[in-house]
């Protein structure tokens, strides 16, 4: 049985480390909120966008148009963008992350694997220590932008994907992220960004059949610019869900660990108290004991 000594001592620890995690759920819980916030005014964005960009090339279709990120080709590279976050103490955030990484790998491009032909961007420090293990080719330049979630930095990320899939660097393009769905769930999510494919059905706004709209300079003018910007906002869009998932699994997280510490204090006060009786006991049948071996003499 351990000493009331070493026994204070755990207590001590543990009520301190109750503190922090109950402190950093606080951090978390403002954070999130902030990040809830900027994630839900961005996908009705996003989404809307996205409705422009279908219609206007549903309306171009058989037209002398082509759209260079929509070139499919025989996949010999694959980069994979992987969002995770700089620090850790937000339960499985990052290593759903990295099991979503390889999981793509394994059912999809097993093949390059094998030849090292899959590259991986990581974002966030956790990601970039992973991969650099690993034999994984990777690019480390962007490691660090998590950081600094604005837009102008953000979109760098989505340039180089773009600019690395036109000059046939890099065959597809495949993002690995958590989506936010609430502060307990987050969903992972392994998204094509490049071709382009079309995952929502058309929808053609009713008002476009009753107004005749008129496009400057043209729609396909209209629509070369539109890919890139939808392109950017989606992968913005993927940051600030992954911003907003660490932020909610490092909240849940430091509950239950605050609630774990709070238990085992339970436990540490009640195996302190049985210590200090059994002390208490022993020193009384010393005395006990004493006492009658002086009544003997």
């Amino acid at each position: 049985m351990a000493s009331l000594k070493e026994v204070r001592v755990r207590i001590q620890s543990v009520t301190s480390t109750q503190q922090i995690t109950k402190a950093m759920k606080m951090v978390a819980a403002a954070k999130l909120r902030r990040a809830q916030e900027n994630i839900i005014q961005m996908r009705p964005y996003a989404k809307k966008l996205s409705t422009i960009l279908q219609n206007l090339s549903a309306s171009l279709e058989g037209a002398d148009f082509s759209n260079e990120y929509a070139v499919a080709r025989e996949v010999n590279t694959v980069l994979i963008i992987a969002i995770t976050s700089d620090r850790g103490l937000c339960g499985g955030f990052n290593s759903n992350v990295f099991k979503g990484v390889n999981t793509l790998i394994q059912e999809k491009y097993p093949e390059q694997a094998k030849r090292n032909q899959v590259t991986v961007l990581p974002i966030g420090r956790k990601a970039f220590d992973f991969f650099r293990k690993r034999e994984l080719k990777n690019i480390s330049e962007y490691s660090n932008i998590f950081s600094t979630p604005a837009y102008d930095e953000v979109k760098k990320v989505a340039e180089f994907a773009m600019e690395g899939f036109t000059n046939q660097s890099y065959d597809r393009v495949e993002l690995v992220y958590n989506e936010f769905k609430n502060v307990a769930t987050q969903i992972i999510r392994k998204e094509q960004l490049l071709p382009i494919i079309d995952s929502e059905p058309v929808v053609t706004e009713k008002i476009a059949h009753t107004i005749d709209f008129i496009f400057e300079p043209s729609k396909a003018e209209i629509v070369k610019d539109l890919i890139p910007e939808s392109l950017k906002i989606k992968f913005y869009k993927a940051f600030l869900e992954s911003a907003a998932s660490e932020q909610g699994a490092r909240m849940t997280a430091m509950d239950k660990a605050t609630d774990n510490a709070g238990e085992l204090l339970k436990e540490l006060k009640l195996t302190y108290n049985r210590t200090r009786q059994a002390a208490i006991t022993k020193e009384i049948l010393e005395i006990v004991g004493g006492a009658e071996a002086l009544a003997g003499k």
